[in-house]
């Protein structure tokens, strides 16, 4: 298990919650509207749920009430079964979603009641977007050993206006940049199936290269199908070839970078960096206020990522709830239940 950091780990004097209420939505433009107007992420948006429907998991959509009836948070809660005796998991993508003024450690108590009482099984996994040092009291909680989502990242704040954006870079992030959007390389949103199949060529080379696994096509088809506008893929083209691409989905909040890849066509001119700074200036015009790089770690990637704000940002991590032993010996034996369930058809 890896080492945790110690704010996270600081646990509030118990004090009573407000008594919320749970109910599921149904109505996919109600659920999204609600998203939308609490400022959620977009993970949290009807179309990732149903991205994810598509192989082995099962989504339900949780909205928390208070006594008047209000909404106070909503979880989109994805659910996978397992085998005997573990039953099923429960994960909350990048959520739950407060509203303003919630009380968080309520809401995360009504999702986490919620979990043990429908979905059952071994436990509820929350990977919300919260800064590290976030204070909620959720009893029995404890750092996942399995996370799903990285807990450091980049969060650029897209706010300030486009100097100060490119004072942030490292000096040769800013040179590239300069030397990439001289004209040469023409940047542009990608819209055609023709030109999702060139990205997707582009993600089997890079993945073959770099050694790690990717979905079948048809899933990322899906996921521009479910999200439609709200996943913007974005392209370089040199001399008429896509050669960089990057793709998001998108909140009103927040951009989240989902996948991208370059071909050795771009490596000389650098496309990568002017794309990259050319998603920054398009979503700050839509006013999107963040653009979340998804995931730090120690590898050629990161260092690119983090090239354009020169720092790390950390979530609080992933969070687990058991709900009896059976959390424990399920993570014990995962790395190789998990080399077994990519052999099943439709569980990836």
């Amino acid at each position: 298990m890896r080492a945790w950091p110690a704010p996270a780990l600081r646990m509030l004097a118990r004090v009573p919650t407000q008594t919320l209420t749970t109910q599921t939505v149904t109505d996919r433009q109600a659920w999204d509207a609600d998203v939308l107007a609490l400022g959620g992420h977009p993970l949290q948006l009807w179309a990732w749920g149903e991205v994810k429907a598509s192989g082995a998991w099962t989504p339900h959509r949780v909205r928390v009430l208070d006594e008047a009836g209000d909404v106070v948070g909503l979880a989109q809660v994805l659910e996978r079964r397992l085998p005997l005796p573990f039953k099923a998991l429960s994960h909350v993508p990048r959520g739950p979603v407060l509203a303003d003024g919630a009380d968080r450690s309520a809401v995360l108590q009504a999702v986490t009641a919620w979990c043990r009482r429908t979905v059952r099984g071994i436990g509820v996994t929350f990977e919300p977007d919260w800064p590290q040092d976030t204070d909620f009291d959720l009893p029995g909680w404890r750092p996942s050993p399995n996370p799903i989502f990285f807990g450091t990242t980049l969060q650029l704040d897209l706010r300030p206006d486009e100097d100060t954006l490119l004072a942030g870079m490292s000096q040769s992030t800013r040179r590239y940049v300069r030397k990439s959007s001289k004209g040469q390389i023409e940047f542009r949103e990608i819209t055609s199936a023709e030109e999702i199949d060139a990205c997707l060529a582009i993600q089997r080379e890079v993945a073959e290269r770099a050694e790690f696994g990717i979905h079948h096509d048809d899933y990322y088809r899906l996921i521009k199908s479910e999200y439609g506008d709200r996943s913007p893929v974005l392209g370089a083209f040199e001399d008429g070839q896509l050669t960089a691409f990057l793709w998001y989905a998108t909140s009103d909040r927040l951009a989240f970078m989902l996948y991208g890849g370059t071909n050795d066509a771009s490596r000389e001119s650098r496309a990568n960096f002017g794309l990259t700074w050319y998603a920054i200036r398009r979503f700050k015009e839509q006013g999107i206020e963040v653009l979340d790089f998804n995931g730090l770690l120690n590898d050629g990637i990161s260092r690119f990522k983090r090239s354009f704000g020169q720092r790390d940002d950390h979530l609080v991590g992933s969070i687990d709830v058991a709900f009896g032993p059976t959390w424990a010996a399920w993570h014990r034996m995962l790395p190789t239940a998990k080399t077994v369930l990519r052999k099943v058809k439709g569980t990836h």
